[in-house]
């Protein structure tokens, strides 16, 4: 059954570990960056809560300047919703927005126990990353195959705003140009 569209009231953004240590090897991570900042930008504008994870900050550093600031949770595990107490974080219903990476480790792992627990997911393709692009492109297929919905950064602000009537719909289009 298709997901409907994404609705601001209903999101989570979850950003996966873009941390200092592991960002530079990967793969065109600039870009993952900018795209994960827009989605970051636009939920601060909508209200939409942010949730960041961290793995193993202690080895891998805190998240990336870029994107710092926010409720973080530190973590060992690579599917965060084994990490005691997360699962409170979401909300009952949300859907959960995912960027980050790795693609075919933190991200897939969290997206399969996120849809286990019941919760739709939505993984924004041009803000996730792996050192390697065939293990992102293998995870993106494998989550698609497993019902997670692939999207894009512009597709998620766009769906959160749902009308160029928006009053916010200046300062959104403003974090895409």
């Amino acid at each position: 059954m298709p997901l409907p569209p994404i609705d601001a009231a209903r999101s989570l953004l979850v950003l996966v570990d873009i941390q200092a240590r592991l960002v530079p090897a990967i793969a065109d991570a600039e870009a993952m960056i900018a795209n994960a900042r827009r989605l970051k930008d636009a939920a601060g504008l909508l209200g939409v809560p942010v949730l960041l994870t961290e793995q193993n900050p202690d080895a891998l550093g805190a998240t990336v300047r870029e994107l710092a600031g926010g409720e973080t949770i530190a973590k060992m595990e690579f599917d965060v919703t084994r990490r005691e107490g997360f699962l409170a974080h979401v909300p009952d219903g949300a859907e959960v927005i995912l960027a980050g990476c790795e693609a075919h480790i933190c991200v897939l792992q969290t997206a399969l126990g996120l849809m286990t627990a019941g919760h739709p997911v939505r993984i924004v393709r041009n803000a996730v990353g792996s050192r390697r692009t065939e293990n992102r492109e293998a995870a993106l297929a494998r989550l698609a195959a497993h019902g997670a919905d692939i999207v894009t950064t512009e597709m998620v602000v766009f769906e959160w705003i749902g009308t160029a009537a928006h009053p916010r719909f200046r300062e959104v289009v403003r974090l895409i140009k």
